[in-house]
This record gives structure tokens, C-alpha cells and sequence, in this order.
């Protein structure tokens, strides 16, 4: 099983902390955001990664290599600047399993195995996002599913501070989402131009520990917490 991992962003909101080097190369715990991505994803039998990379490339290959933390690593890089869609349009290339994870570069979670989403997944699925429970529903996008955990809507992000399910950057996609691309075009967004025209997408909610590191105080949080997770 293979699994894209999107790290090709520039992290401008972590200021000069992610300057010089990928924020999947950022330490926490003593073990870089990619090691305990890794391990997440070997708890679900994924064998190998490929990488979407882009900005700070070389650094990157540098750094990780063919071999990281035990699993096969390739690179997709983008000459240009995607955006979540294009990325993982770019990195299908080299995935040749069905289905498969995708995961944003920047998440920790803890408490949590994707073995979860691959018991949910059926065949008739274009796929399953993870959908995590948060106090603060205000930086994120809302998810709304209805019993089965099919997906209602998609909201953008909110001006009221209260609890919620939002998007949790951690998805298992059938090839098939590929069918809902933007035809003829190498740029977009997965969040606006993808998942609100998929009407077999799903989520699957969690109360799993999770955190955005994209943004510095984030970062200090996780770096605080994450190892007792």
C-alpha cells in the first residue's frame, strides 16, 4: 500500500523556523513530523511514500533520501506550485495502489490508527477524510456528515468560537477520485475544487489528539505535548 505525504509548501506562517528547512523535518519529541508520519502509516501497512514535494526540495532529498525511518521513499516534485489538488494529481503518477492515504506534511495525531479508516472503507467510496473533533472550530474548515458519516457539506471557516468536526488533513482515497479533478488543469485546491463536488466522499469522526503544527505557537504546543500523547 503507498501513501502521498504534501510537504511541498513554502510555511511562510512559521516565519524563519521553517526558512531553511521542510516543516516535515521539524523536531518533535526527538523525531522529526516525517518519523511520526511514518509510524502512523506502517501501523497501516503502507510500504512505501511518496513524497509531494516542491519548495526546499533538495533539502529534503537530501535529508530523507530512498529509505527514512524503514520505508521506501519517491519524490514528486512540483516545478511549480500546485496547490493540494495539483500536488496529489502530480503524485498519482507513481501510486499504483487502490485505495491510499494522503496526508498533509504539517499534522500530528496521536491515540489514533488509520487502521480505522481502512475498516470503514468500502469499494463504492471515492473516499473517507478524517474528520477530528476540536474545541475551537475558528482557524478550520467544518465537516458536516450525516449518520453513515457521508459527507453534507463542507463550511468555511466560522466567526464562532464552539466545538466541532473539521477537516483533520488525513485522507484514504479510491483511484476513482481522480474523476473529480478539474479537467485540463494542473492547479488546484482539493478542499474547494475537489471534495465539495465528490457526492461519495465520507468522513469518519475522531476525538483523536491531533494538532496543526502550521502555525508557531502550534508548533511550541506540540513540542510540548505531543511526546505524552
Amino acid at each position: 500500500m503507498q501513501a502521498i505525504i504534501l510537504c511541498g509548501g513554502l510555511a511562510t506562517r512559521l516565519g524563519e523556523t521553517a526558512k531553511t528547512l521542510p516543516k516535515i523535518l521539524l523536531e518533535i519529541a526527538g523525531k522529526t513530523v516525517l518519523e511520526w508520519q511514518i509510524h502512523l502509516l506502517k501501523d497501516a501497512d503502507v510500504t512505501e511514500v511518496v513524497l509531494a514535494s516542491g519548495h526546499l526540495h533538495d533539502v529534503l532529498y537530501e535529508r530523507v533520501g530512498e529509505v527514512y525511518a524503514g520505508m521506501r521513499i519517491r519524490y514528486a516534485k512540483e516545478e511549480k506550485r500546485l496547490g493540494t489538488g495539483g500536488a496529489v494529481q502530480n503524485a498519482m503518477k507513481q501510486v499504483e495502489t487502490s485505495p491510499f492515504f494522503v496526508l498533509n506534511g504539517d499534522i500530528l495525531i496521536g491515540n489514533f490508527s488509520l487502521r480505522e479508516m481502512l475498516t470503514q472503507f468500502h469499494e463504492e467510496m471515492a473516499g473517507i477524510l478524517l474528520s477530528v473533533h476540536v474545541s475551537d472550530i475558528r482557524p478550520y474548515g467544518e465537516i458536516v456528515s450525516d449518520s453513515n458519516g457521508k459527507i453534507q457539506a463542507f463550511r468555511e471557516k466560522q466567526p464562532i468560537h464552539r466545538a466541532g468536526y473539521v477537516n483533520g488533513a488525513i485522507y484514504l482515497f479510491d483511484q476513482s477520485i481522480a474523476d473529480a479533478f478539474p479537467k485540463g488543469q494542473a492547479v488546484f485546491s482539493l478542499e474547494r475544487d475537489v471534495f465539495p463536488f465528490v457526492s461519495n466522499l465520507y468522513a469518519l469522526q475522531t476525538d483523536a489528539d491531533w494538532i496543526d503544527i502550521g502555525v508557531p505557537e502550534r508548533l511550541a504546543y506540540a513540542r510540548e505535548h505531543f511526546s505524552s500523547f
